[in-house]
C-alpha cells in the first residue's frame, strides 16, 4: 500500500510540474494585458492583410442563391441585425426577467443525459469550464454588485456589494461603455474542469466555448431590443481582482456589456 501511495504521489507531482510548464498555461499568462505590456505599442497599418481571401485560379466559381435572411424565422432576422452596440441609455433599469432570459440564452440547461447537462451553448466534451459573473449596475430587483450565476440551481450569488462599473471600466482600458451599461457579463474559465481530459489543449477549447456563449448573448440581446458589445481588451489580473479570482486556477477570459440602445446609435 505504501508503494502504491508513493507511486501515486510521484505521478501527482509530475502532473503538477507539467501543468506549471505547460504551453497553454504559459500562453494564458504571457498574453495577459498589463499597463507595462501595452506601453509603446503601435499599430502597423502597413501589415494589415486583405479582408477577403480568394484564389487567383480556382477550378471553378459557383454563384450561390440569395440567403433567405429575410424569411419568416426570427433567427435569420436576428443574425441580420446583430451588431456590437457601444452606446447605451444609462438612466434606465433593466428588467430582471430580461436579465434572466439573457443568462438562460448563454448557459441555460436544456437537457440531461446521465450525469451530463446540456446547455444552450456547446462545450468541448460537455465539460463547460466557463463560469458567468455579472457586474450589475442597474437591474430591477437587484442591488448593485458582483454576482455569480449558477445555471444548475438557476440563481445568482451576490459576492460583492456596490457599483464596480467604474473600476471595471478602468480595468477594461477605459472603455466607457461599461459605465453606462446596465450590466456587464464577465466570463471566467475553471482550467481544471477541462484540463483533466484535454491537457494543455483545453486553452483552445475554452476560448471556443466563450465565443459560442458570447454569440448567444448577442442574439438574445437583439431579440430583446438590447445592445450588446463584447470586450476582449482588459487588464486580466485587475478584472480578476474585481471579481475575486486567483487568475491561475480560475481566470477571466472575456466580457460583454449589456444596455439599452442609445437613440444616437439605433442601428
Amino acid at each position: 500500500m505504501k508503494h502504491i501511495k508513493a507511486v501515486f504521489e510521484r505521478w501527482r507531482v509530475k502532473e503538477k510540474e507539467k501543468e506549471k510548464a505547460g504551453i497553454g498555461a504559459r500562453f494564458q499568462n504571457e498574453t495577459k494585458y498589463t499597463p507595462d505590456s501595452l506601453s509603446g505599442h503601435v499599430f502597423n497599418l502597413g501589415a494589415i492583410p486583405e479582408t477577403f481571401k480568394e484564389y487567383p485560379n480556382p477550378i471553378a466559381r459557383v454563384s450561390l442563391p440569395e440567403p433567405k435572411a429575410g424569411g419568416e424565422s426570427g433567427l435569420w432576422k436576428l443574425l441580420l441585425k446583430r451588431r456590437s452596440r457601444r452606446e447605451y441609455t444609462a438612466g434606465k433599469t433593466l428588467k430582471l426577467n430580461d436579465l434572466s432570459a439573457l443568462l438562460w440564452a448563454t448557459q441555460g440547461l436544456t437537457a440531461q443525459f446521465g450525469d451530463t447537462f446540456f446547455r444552450t451553448a456547446p462545450s468541448a466534451g460537455g465539460l463547460y469550464p466557463v463560469e458567468t459573473y455579472l457586474c450589475v449596475r442597474a437591474v430591477d430587483g437587484l442591488e448593485e454588485g458582483i454576482y455569480h450565476f449558477r445555471p444548475g440551481d438557476y440563481d445568482l450569488e451576490l459576492l460583492k456589494r456596490g457599483d464596480h462599473s467604474r473600476a471595471l471600466t478602468e480595468a477594461a482600458l477605459q472603455q466607457s461603455l461599461i459605465l453606462s451599461a446596465q450590466a456587464t457579463f464577465i466570463w471566467s474559465a475553471v482550467i481544471a474542469r477541462g484540463s483533466w481530459k484535454y491537457g494543455q489543449r483545453v486553452y483552445r477549447y475554452i476560448y471556443l466555448d466563450a465565443g459560442h456563449i458570447a454569440q448567444n448573448l448577442y442574439l438574445a440581446g437583439e431579440a430583446l431590443g438590447l445592445g450588446v458589445c463584447a470586450v476582449g481588451a482588459f487588464y486580466d489580473d485587475d478584472v480578476n481582482r474585481i471579481v475575486g479570482l486567483d487568475g491561475e486556477k480560475e481566470t477571466v477570459i472575456y466580457m460583454a456589456a449589456v444596455g439599452f440602445r442609445s437613440a444616437r446609435n439605433p442601428l
